[in-house]
């Protein structure tokens, strides 16, 4: 195991950040497995995870067991870390920009594009290997003009070149799922049986340049833009990527992180990353897919004292009462507006304040019906 340091671009006199990675394994090793927690720095359950994540792989390192190379960062947001207003934290927008930390990573497939038309030949496995070659040679030259520029260059050249990228998250109040394109679902379908996941939303493509599907989508992208420019080459999906969400922000503990780990331990060793004499068994799914485009983010129209009269993880029918808004101000009868489901599926997320402004978000329920386009993440 080897522990590095890695600077970022220093944002003012005296300020000087600094994201920290652990590598496991043999550097160049396949398959590579890389990953992070708390790019939104106040989602800490994936911090706690990573710290049995470590301990796990350090003993396999010792033991000789790790076969690829495994890079884990801990705390994959330096600079959300230090970000608190009104005594609480708040590290998922920048505080400079308003960005969102896990949006607006550029597009690799359309950095690399020109050259690679140029360098592709007629065997798969080279063409990954120039693909890497060619958007690691990018992200050196890349110069970044600020602090946030330089921790997204920073994650992307510890991951470009990654097969499988775990990229760990929580929600607000939540059950376990994970996000992923259409293209990574087969390698990451023993990972939700592992974590038991109780809902899994795939989509081609979800928008806004978030950090996991800049990594999977620079393989299909960059494949479907040589096709159109006409070079005839074979391209394979060499990155699979996902989002894991880790229940809910206030779901820190040992035990649990302790489960989580051990299920993305058993992971790295389905996927060959670390020997085992017999992977752990699978577990049947707990769920199945969804689209992302099926799933219904549920508001209030009125304002209110949120009341929910169910958990997360409930399944829920179409107009199903997910939960009321009171208004005890309401002149005569106190009002009580019923916010209901408007498709069947699993309610995967709440939101954690009890007091909801007009149209303010209630929830999220994992349809099986795509029913929308566009953006499909939301800020």
């Amino acid at each position: 195991m080897q522990r590095t340091e890695y600077p970022l671009l220093s944002p003012s006199l005296g300020s000087h950040k600094t994201l920290v990675g652990f590598h496991f394994g043999t550097r160049g090793a396949r398959p590579k497995v890389y990953i992070q927690a708390s790019l939104h720095a106040e989602e800490l359950p994936g911090m706690l995870v990573a710290h049995h994540l470590r301990e796990r792989l350090e003993a396999a390192d010792k033991a000789g067991r790790l076969r690829g190379e495994v890079v884990l960062v801990p705390a994959a947001n330096p600079i959300g870390l230090a970000q608190r207003l009104d005594h609480k934290p708040m590290g998922r927008f920048e505080f400079d920009t308003a960005q969102n930390f896990n949006r607006h990573y550029p597009d690799m497939a359309a950095a690399v594009l020109e050259e690679a038309k140029t360098r592709m030949g007629p065997d798969a496995q080279t063409n990954v290997a120039t693909v890497r070659r060619l958007v690691g040679a990018w992200l050196d030259q890349w110069a970044p003009a600020s602090e946030l520029e330089s921790l997204r260059r920073q994650l992307l050249r510890l991951s470009h070149d990654a097969d499988l990228v775990l990229d760990l998250h929580c929600d607000t109040e939540a059950v376990i799922h994970l996000y992923s394109e259409e293209a990574c679902w087969p390698p990451f379908e023993p990972l939700a049986r592992l974590l038991g996941c109780q809902a899994v939303l795939l989509a081609r493509e979800s928008g806004g340049g978030p950090f996991d599907e800049r990594l999977s989508g620079l393989w299909w992208q960059l494949a479907a833009a040589l096709k159109e420019a006409g070079v005839d080459a074979p391209l394979p999906q060499a990155c699979a990527s996902t989002t894991v969400e880790l229940r809910g922000e206030s779901e820190v503990s040992h035990s649990l992180a302790r489960a989580d780990a051990q299920a993305i331990f058993g992971f790295l060793e389905h996927a060959g990353a670390v020997a085992a004499p017999a992977p752990p068994a699978l577990p049947p799914m707990a769920c199945q897919p969804t689209p992302l485009a099926g799933s219904q983010t549920l508001r209030s129209p009125v304002p209110g004292v949120l009341v929910f009269l169910v958990q997360a993880g409930a399944v829920l029918a179409a107009g199903d009462v997910v939960a009321e808004v009171i208004d005890p101000t309401a002149a005569g009868q106190a009002r009580v507006h019923a916010v209901r489901a408007e498709v069947a599926g699993v309610l995967y997320a709440m939101v954690r304040e009890r007091y909801v402004v007009a149209g303010g978000e209630v929830g999220k329920i994992a349809g099986a019906t795509p029913f929308r386009s566009g953006d499909l993440l939301g800020a």
